[in-house]
């Protein structure tokens, strides 16, 4: 990923790329994406974008293992966060769901990724301290909820899923309000060009239906345009 295509890609939002890269594939049917309404605490922020860091938790039940391993596994999996590529994204998924309880993204946790150098959350999980979480860090969650439960890391490292998402581990992720996708590694050396073909092409349309007076025939017309740009 170069440069000017991260730039770019923190600049637009996840509906873009997804229509990008499909213009870079050729055709309709890109479906590495989440599904269903998911909550950003906060929706100015823009998108984060970055490598996957994978892990999973729960919290509805206390952990049954030791507690000697319940806290060796945590500093694995914040041993696991501070390292690998940068850009990252940390995406967790909350093995009780749909009926989780754990806020594992709260103040102190959201706060100790972001001093990580990572770019945001993407999780199934719950959020909460919603207007005391760091700046610049981004949750993209399944909830909102008051307690952190019994919550504790299960794995770290292994696929993930998130609202119908798979996501490995080293995957690059681009993620806003609107929930979750995963870049193809095969669409990265075209998905810049794509990305401003798409955006060319949408303003053949969308700057004609903001002027004062537009009315069919000038739809027609710019349709028209449209349309052949997209061909």
């Amino acid at each position: 990923m170069t440069p000017s295509l991260l730039d770019l890609l923190k600049k637009v939002d996840t509906p873009t790329v997804c229509n990008a890269i499909e213009v870079a594939q050729g055709k309709r049917g890109f479906d590495a994406f989440t599904r269903g309404t998911m909550l950003c605490s906060d929706t100015g922020a823009g998108a984060m974008v970055g490598y996957a860091r994978t892990a999973r938790i729960a919290a509805v039940n206390p952990p049954a293992e030791p507690p000697e391993v319940i806290k060796a596994r945590r500093m694995d999996y914040y041993r696991h966060m501070a390292s690998g590529p940068r850009p990252a994204v940390t995406v967790v998924e909350d093995m009780d769901f749909p009926d989780c309880v754990g806020a594992y993204w709260g103040e102190i946790n959201t706060t100790i990724h972001r001093g990580f150098g990572i770019s945001g959350a993407l999780t199934n999980g719950v959020m909460r301290d919603l207007g005391d979480l760091p700046e610049g860090f981004p949750v993209v969650a399944g909830s909102v909820g008051p307690s952190h439960g019994f919550v504790h890391v299960r794995e770290i490292g292994t696929p993930v899923t998130i609202f119908g998402l798979t996501v490995q581990d080293g995957d690059l992720i681009h993620a806003d309000r609107h929930g979750g996708l995963v870049i193809p590694p095969e669409v990265i050396p075209a998905l810049e060009r794509a990305i401003q073909k798409l955006l060319e092409t949408e303003n053949l349309i969308l700057e004609p239906a903001r002027v004062e007076g537009f009315d069919f025939d000038a739809f027609e017309a710019a349709w028209a345009e449209f349309e052949k740009a997209r061909t």
